[in-house]
């Protein structure tokens, strides 16, 4: 599945934006008018912290939000060993 959603990537845009790693998510963190929220995401995976990036107020699915925090906490301890 990684390699045709690469080479789907590689076609479509160029090699420059392919990913790192891919991950199988239930569910996308959105913002009330609908919007993904990729960078607060991506804060969270770097190590800053969920009070600083993350308005639940605003979020269409805020419940979504703790499987993120437990994907963030896991992969910080693994990247960071």
């Amino acid at each position: 599945m990684q390699a045709k959603i690469n080479k789907a990537i590689e076609a479509g845009l160029s090699r420059r934006f392919l990913p790192n790693e891919i991950f199988a998510v239930a569910e996308i963190p959105r913002t009330l008018s609908g919007k993904k929220q990729e960078l607060p995401i991506k804060k969270l995976l770097l190590g800053q912290p969920v009070e600083k990036v993350i308005n639940k107020e605003a979020m269409a699915n805020p419940a979504c939000l703790d499987w993120y925090l437990a994907f963030a906490r896991d992969y910080l301890a693994r990247t960071a060993a």
